[in-house]
C-alpha cells in the first residue's frame, strides 16, 4: 500500500462519521425549533401573573371558632408559582391554613394541612369545599354579605390583596 493510500479515509469510514454527527445536529435543530416557538408565543422568561378573583368566606355556625374560605387564582404567566399561605387581618384571632379534603371510600372526609399549593403556568386553581380551602378563625360578627380583605402569599409573585363575599354556605355560594 502507498503512503497516500494510507491517508485517505475509507468511503465507508467517511460516510460511518457523517452518520454519527448527523443525530446531535438534529437534535440540536429541533431544540432550537421548539425553543423559537416557545419564545414566538410569548412564554420565555415570562414570570407567573397571579390574579385572585371569587373570593367567598363561609358564614360561620354560632359558636363555631373556625369557617372557610375559597378563592380562585389564576396564573396567566409562563411559569409556575406557589401559594404558601393565606392572612387576614379581619379574621378572628389565629392563624389561616391551607387545607385539603379528601373522601374516603365509605363516605366520610378528611382534612390535611398543606404547607403550600402549585400553581401551574397558564392554568387556574379554584378552591371548594370538596378540595383546597383556607381554614380562617371566625370572627364574631360576621354577616352575609359583609367583604373580609386576605392576603395571598406567592412564592414568585409576592402578596397579592383581595376581598372575600360572606356567603351562607350552600350549593349557590360555592359554584358546585
Amino acid at each position: 500500500m502507498t503512503e497516500q493510500a494510507l491517508r485517505r479515509p475509507a468511503r465507508r469510514r467517511l460516510t460511518d462519521s457523517l452518520l454519527a454527527a448527523l443525530a446531535p445536529v438534529a437534535a440540536c435543530g429541533l431544540a432550537i425549533g421548539g425553543l423559537s416557538a416557545w419564545t414566538a408565543y410569548g412564554n420565555a422568561g415570562s414570570p407567573a401573573r397571579i390574579e385572585v378573583t371569587e373570593g367567598k368566606v363561609f358564614l360561620p355556625s354560632a359558636g363555631v371558632a373556625e369557617t372557610a374560605a375559597f378563592f380562585r387564582v389564576t396564573n396567566s404567566g409562563g411559569s409556575a408559582d406557589r401559594l404558601l399561605k393565606v392572612t387576614s387581618a379581619e379574621a378572628g384571632t389565629g392563624a389561616s391554613r391551607l387545607s385539603r379534603h379528601r373522601m374516603a371510600g365509605t363516605g366520610s372526609a378528611s382534612a390535611q394541612t398543606v404547607d403550600s399549593v402549585a400553581v401551574a403556568a397558564g392554568e387556574s386553581l379554584a378552591m371548594s369545599p370538596n378540595g383546597l380551602d383556607v381554614i380562617v378563625p371566625a370572627k364574631p360578627g360576621w354577616e352575609s354579605g359583609d367583604l373580609v380583605s386576605f392576603a395571598l402569599h406567592f412564592e414568585h409573585s409576592g402578596t397579592v390583596r383581595t376581598l372575600a363575599v360572606v356567603v351562607r354556605p350552600g350549593r349557590d355560594s360555592t359554584g358546585n
